[in-house]
């Protein structure tokens, strides 16, 4: 008896679907296949977030790095109309030897700078910069005397 109720059991075991039964069950298999869904869509829109992210951040550094280049420029064309009267030691064509030149003049202790001649390939090299025109003309009439015979005056419009 004991080994008939073995083989039925057995018999049982081998004719039941088993675990097949479960994923076969269509219930079963849509509430797996709803969630595989719902995961799939959300690493999908956190994979867009991270992306919009990352467009956003290189956005505002392209912005910032504009902004920046803006005021820079404005700060120096503020500057240039803060000290509109150059007296310039120098004129070339070859920006080599402009700098060449202004640095020579920053070594002996002035403010020179190198300024684009409007309308002009030449850059000027201004040893000196001046707000008031009667100040300009004073060192300029000093320059022309002591430091080089041939510096004149540019005005910055």
């Amino acid at each position: 008896m004991r080994h008939l109720a073995a083989f039925i059991l057995v018999l049982l075991l081998i004719t039941l679907p088993g675990c097949k039964y479960f994923k076969g069950n269509k219930l079963f298999g849509k509430k797996k296949a709803h969630e595989r869904e719902l995961l799939q869509a959300r690493q999908d829109s956190l994979r867009i977030a991270d992306s919009l992210n990352i467009v956003q951040k290189r956005l505002k550094a392209i912005e910032d790095a504009r902004l920046d280049s803006i005021r820079i420029a404005e700060e120096k064309r503020a500057l240039e109309l803060k000290n509109k009267y150059n007296i310039i030691v120098g004129s070339f064509i070859t920006p080599e030897y402009a700098r060449t030149h202004a640095e020579t003049y920053r070594q002996n202790g002035y403010d020179a700078r190198i300024i684009p001649m409007e309308g002009g390939r030449f850059d000027l090299v201004s040893a000196e910069a001046h707000e008031s025109f009667r100040k300009a003309v004073e060192r300029l009439t000093w320059f022309q005397e002591n430091v080089e015979l041939g510096a004149w005056m540019y005005v910055v419009k």
